[in-house]
């Protein structure tokens, strides 16, 4: 899969050094939408959790964000729809390939990791695919 150096304006808003960020960075260049927007949305839903035994903190834009925040944020704001690409008990089926996922612009939810892919290339900091390995656990895609 192709992949091409994005980091969805987070230079431009002013931010350095690294971070685990990729949940803002893939909706930013997803949607186009300001990195500094999505950013504040996120936090701004993750203020509402709830921490428990196994949660220990809240969703953060800049060290991470849990699955139900990106969720609320993705489906519940901007109308995004979950394709899930991989069950329980069925194995890895669909990979980080351009033959494997459709075109258009998806946000991919590979392990650990947020990954947003515009007509079959990979927009990011780096290349998540590990060379056409990395399993997909499905991606949301416009509603």
């Amino acid at each position: 899969m192709k992949f091409t150096y994005n980091d969805g304006g987070r230079k431009d808003a002013g931010y350095k050094g690294e971070t685990g960020d990729c949940a803002v960075r893939a909706i930013a260049i997803a949607t186009g939408k300001p990195y500094q927007e999505v950013y504040d949305k996120i936090n701004e839903i993750g203020k509402s959790e709830h921490i428990g035994k196994r949660k220990r903190g809240k969703s953060d834009a800049r060290t991470g964000v849990y699955k139900r925040t990106f969720k609320k944020y993705i489906e519940e704001e901007l109308g995004w729809k979950w394709i899930p690409t991989m069950f329980i008990g069925q194995g890895c089926k669909i990979h980080l390939r351009e033959k494997e996922l459709p075109k258009g612009i998806l946000i991919a939810r590979v392990s650990k990791h947020y990954v947003a892919i515009i007509n079959g290339v990979i927009q990011d900091l780096y290349d998540p695919s590990r060379q056409g390995t990395r399993c997909v656990y499905g991606y949301w895609q416009r509603g």
